[in-house]
């Protein structure tokens, strides 16, 4: 079949089964937006901002586990998105991001919009291609979308000049993928898995920690499974919520820089870590000499990179969660979960002491009192997503996460601004689902262009922006690390978040009561327009408890205890 290369680009879109595309076009990918035009394969969302379609494109990724995709222009189009490509690759999701580029002859010469986009996106995607001639365009198209969702996912950029996309020629798309130098590992050494076992079958005191790779790996049943058949107790970290369901009496929580007690302390005393999709990030780990300094480990992952990489390792697996647990659980049915009793006992008590606790006020709305009343509410039908700052910890910490992909967040590159349009993209996937942003007032405003999105394309989301007048996470380390000098994190001057959002064709709502943020909520869900919530909260609240940079995970700063009246007598 004859055909432009920009007909290409929206045939592989279709072949491989995307049913939305993000995005914003420019001149040098003008060609394709005119196809885009004539067909009916696929949904075009137009964001107002290049960061805003690629963050579109990973939160329908997250959301699904299928590849989201944006498409952008040369130039400054390609530059505005490389931020959203770091966020993916940091978190490794499944993205393909299209982006035009000046034509073949003109590339070298600092043409009108020309950037070398493979050179500034090679150490934050998964792989990228530069198109030279049409004939490579459909394999690199089917490689691109294969090396995104395989392995260790992550972005995958194609980059093609302008008059490529002119170009006639034959479009055979391929069926199949052969990289001679790419081969993920997806079944783990037999031999190793069984000394991992073993081990296990040993410890007295083992101790699961779930990250990430579990949900991208669609293996959060077997892993349910797994510690119900084994009753270890079990850790998540930021990236695992919702893999092990909030009722689950296995779970003690995150663990981490923001982590609680009986979490912390767990990893601290445990003989045995047993890592499941995690790569021990410093945020997790706090200060490396001390963390789990008393265990062995064993870590599955599917990327050979990472094992090894923070802390040695004395079961290294190297393979897809799915398999690697499957074979696991063919071998742990004779295992005496009796001899962990005491070890669950002891974090049982551990949790009796410093349970994760705020003090609430009848005054004043607390941050943590709004996450809790949207749980209790919406529960496991809603979607959350979130931007970066306290209100992301809060929200990680006391929302009852009760299944994967419900948490939508950025957390190795910790973006600001990510949450507003990842949620366009999950509510996109999911529009049966309610969907809410958790946001701060000083992350709403990076992307806050994205209300004309939402209400030109009827996107329903619900941003409840926990509003304290300061950028707060920096206001909380300035508090107990800079003496109270609040340098450039006062934000008394801010916008009608109510009028902003009436302005751009939403509802907007000023909360400052529990009855008002009830009610403010309640009709915020039966609206079919995109909702601003802006809820005043105690300026000054910080986020407990906290293990200070560089500081043991044993050596927390806990939150002021509330004692019973027996407790104060």
């Amino acid at each position: 079949m004859q055909m432009s290369g920009a007909q290409m680009v929206c045939e592989a879109i279709i072949a491989e089964g995307v049913k939305t595309v993000f995005g914003y076009p420019g001149g040098a990918i003008m060609h394709v937006y005119d196809e885009i035009y004539k067909q009916n394969g696929f949904e075009h969302i137009l964001n107002r901002h290049e960061q805003a379609s690629v963050h579109a494109a990973d939160g329908y990724a997250r959301a699904t586990g299928e590849v989201g995709v944006a498409m952008v222009t040369s130039g400054p189009g390609f530059t505005n998105a490389v931020t959203g490509l770091a966020t993916a690759y940091m978190d490794s999701i499944p993205m393909v991001v299209i982006s035009g580029q000046v034509p073949l002859s003109l590339i070298g010469t600092d043409g009108f919009q020309e950037i070398d986009a493979v050179g500034i996106s090679r150490p934050c995607t998964k792989h990228n291609f530069l198109v030279r001639t049409l004939e490579e365009l459909p394999r690199v198209l089917k490689e691109a979308f294969y090396i995104a969702r395989t392995g260790r996912p992550g972005p995958v950029l194609v980059d093609v000049p302008k008059d490529i996309t002119v170009d006639i020629g034959e479009f055979v798309y391929p069926d199949s993928v052969n990289i001679p130098t790419y081969k993920p590992t997806y079944k783990g050494n037999r031999r190793q898995i069984e000394k991992a076992v073993e081990a296990i079958k040993s410890a007295k005191k083992p101790l699961l920690y779930l990250g990430g790779g579990i949900v991208l790996s669609n293996a959060s049943d077997l892993v349910r499974e797994f510690a119900l058949k084994t009753q270890i107790p079990a850790v998540e970290t930021l990236m695992a919520r919702g893999v092990l369901g909030a009722k689950n009496p296995l779970l003690l929580g995150m663990l981490g820089m923001h982590g609680n007690y009986s979490s912390n302390m767990a990893m601290s005393e445990t003989d045995l870590v047993i890592s499941f999709g995690a790569r021990f990030d410093d945020r997790v780990t706090g200060k490396l000499s001390e963390f789990a300094k008393y265990a062995d480990i064993i870590h599955v992952d599917i990327d050979a990179a990472n094992i090894g990489k923070l802390v040695d390792v004395d079961y290294p697996i190297v393979g897809d969660i799915t398999e690697v647990v499957t074979k696991m659980l063919e071998q742990i049915d004779d295992i005496d979960t009796d001899r962990y009793q005491a070890w669950r006992d002891i974090l049982g008590r551990y949790n009796e002491l410093h349970p994760q606790s705020y003090v609430d006020s009848d005054e004043v709305i607390k941050p943590q009192w709004a996450i809790e009343r949207l749980g209790e509410l919406l529960g496991e039908k809603a979607i959350i997503t979130s931007d970066v700052g306290q209100h992301q910890m809060w929200a990680a910490q006391h929302y009852p996460f009760d299944r994967p992909r419900q948490w939508i967040n950025s957390g190795g590159l910790g973006t600001m601004g990510f949450g507003f349009p990842a949620a366009l993209g999950a509510k996109r996937a999911h529009p049966e689902k309610t969907v809410i942003n958790i946001t701060g007032d000083g992350s709403i405003l990076m992307n806050m262009q994205e209300l004309v999105t939402a209400a030109e394309y009827k996107i329903p989301v619900i941003n409840v922006i926990l509003n304290n007048h300061f950028l707060g996470m920096v206001r909380q380390w300035q508090t107990f690390f800079y003496e109270k000098r609040y340098s450039e994190t006062d934000l008394s001057f801010q916008p009608n978040f109510k009028a902003l959002a009436e302005a751009c064709g939403g509802i907007g709502y000023d909360v400052s009561t529990k009855e008002e943020f009830d009610a403010a909520l309640k009709d915020a869900i039966e609206q079919d327009k995109v909702c601003f919530m802006n809820v005043q909260t105690n300026r000054f609240e910080d986020v407990l408890p906290m293990v200070p940079s560089g500081g043991a995970l044993f050596n927390m700063m806990l939150p002021q205890k509330v004692l019973s009246n027996t407790e104060a007598k």
